[in-house]
């Protein structure tokens, strides 16, 4: 995220305040740069392509922007899904994205998941020998279009997040490279299964060194030639080799760069990218964190201990896992005024706070900004994933609007609506309103 993306954000604080967006009465909203989507898909296309001529999905992991609109936007921009619930395939579906630029990977794939996949032709990604084995009872029952392949852990380690590291020795994804005999039983897996065709491997996200990552997808590069040479062909002509483009909090840069892993891969296994395999990627977080951002009106301030509080609308609901692991996930917090302008003075200690009712709720503790007034707007940028779309009823809070913006030349900002803000009626609805008797009886 450059100097214009930080220029357009700005503008769409304002506009979001001069349209009644953010208002007394919708306190909090979110907010998508569709530019800054566009700019991030070409930018992870064009870094493949300047590394090898391979055909190259570049499936996006659902998980971290379960949005339909969203999913339309990146498959116009030419990017596929990589999906991992029943619920992701049927919003992958909803936003036109075909079968053939879907992958379905999951660790607890039931039958009928496995048999919708198989019927539509999504490649499926098996996470272990058991599920294999469940598949080979689907194929010898019905001929699939689908592309089959079998996830692996190398076994590299972790990084500084252990819930992301997916690569450690006793990750619960994939078959196991160093156990004993694991190797071998992975290798005679394919050789039993001709059809089987695709090797997937990911060592994780946030927190985990690119080094880390591009020693991971080699040991998969290995093993897929290893299988190759003992079936006598190219069994294996596709290669996964996951997602997990860290992302940075710290400031507006964009940083590391999809060119520079691509870079680091090519360096560090040249033959990835020398045409014989195929690639897939399920890159998530790096295409859309950077170009959401949460907006909240302060609605009191208080010092407390001798500490400035600025109460907002934002917290726990939109920033879990800020709320409960701030060490491992600090957000950036901007200061607006009432009328959407960045908020000018003397930077002042203070703690920004969230609605919910325990006393962690908390989207900065002690930070500088200039002093927040009620009725300021706090901007909470890089939200775009793993933030605002994924809600946490604490308090049944209501999901907040969400609105893609677009900014013209002259810089006026339309807003088109991607998620309505969520009524009270409908948390009443799904919190069992039809039944409140049922009890009772």
């Amino acid at each position: 995220m450059g100097p214009m993306a930080s220029y357009r954000r700005d503008l769409a604080v304002r506009a979001s305040v001069d349209q009644g967006l953010l208002s007394p009465s919708e306190p909090v909203v979110a907010l998508l740069d569709t530019a800054g989507i566009r700019t991030s898909a070409a930018a992870l296309t064009s870094a493949f392509a300047a590394v090898t001529d391979a055909p190259v999905l570049h499936a996006f992991a659902v998980k971290a922007a379960p949005l339909v609109p969203v999913l339309r936007l990146l498959h116009d921009a030419g990017l596929g899904v990589e999906v991992a619930s029943p619920g992701e395939l049927a919003l992958a579906r909803a936003a036109g994205v075909p079968p053939s630029h879907t992958v379905l990977d999951s660790p607890a794939k039931t039958p009928a998941e496995l048999r919708q996949a198989l019927a539509l032709g999504i490649a499926v990604n098996a996470d272990n020998l058991q599920e294999l084995a469940r598949i080979d009872a689907l194929v010898a029952s019905a001929p699939t279009a689908s592309p089959l392949g079998l996830r692996v852990n190398p076994q590299v380690g972790a990084g500084s997040i252990g819930a992301l590291s997916t690569a450690t020795a006793t990750s619960k994804f994939g078959v196991t490279l160093r156990d004993e005999g694991a190797r071998k039983a992975v290798v005679q897996a394919f050789l039993d299964r001709p059809w089987l065709t695709r090797l997937h491997t990911h060592t994780g996200s946030q927190g985990v060194p690119l080094a880390l990552m591009a020693e991971g997808i080699g040991e998969a590069y290995v093993l897929a030639e290893e299988i190759n040479r003992t079936a006598g062909r190219q069994q294996i002509d596709t290669l996964d080799i996951g997602g997990g483009l860290p992302v940075n909090f710290d400031s507006d840069e964009e940083t590391p760069t999809y060119a520079e892993y691509a870079r680091l891969l090519a360096d560090t296994v040249p033959g990835l990218f020398d045409g014989r395999y195929r690639l897939v990627t399920e890159f998530g977080r790096s295409l859309l964190a950077k170009h959401g951002t949460v907006l909240a009106r302060v609605e009191y301030t208080k010092t407390s201990g001798g500490r400035p509080i600025a109460v907002t609308h934002a917290g726990v609901q939109l920033a879990t896992r800020t709320v409960y692991a701030p060490e491992s996930w600090p957000l950036r917090v901007l200061a607006y005024d009432s009328e959407g302008r960045p908020r000018t003075g003397e930077n002042t200690v203070q703690d920004v706070a969230g609605p919910a009712c325990f006393a962690g709720d908390l989207l900065a503790t002690s930070r500088e900004l200039p002093l927040l007034h009620p009725g300021d707007v706090v901007a909470v940028p890089d939200t775009g994933a793993y933030y605002f779309a994924h809600h946490y009823a604490y308090n049944s809070l209501p999901r907040p609007g969400i609105h893609g913006f677009t900014v013209a030349d002259d810089g006026a900002v339309a807003f088109t609506t991607v998620r309505t803000p969520q009524t009270i009626a409908e948390i009443v609805a799904e919190s069992g309103g039809a039944h409140a008797d049922a009890l009772l009886r």
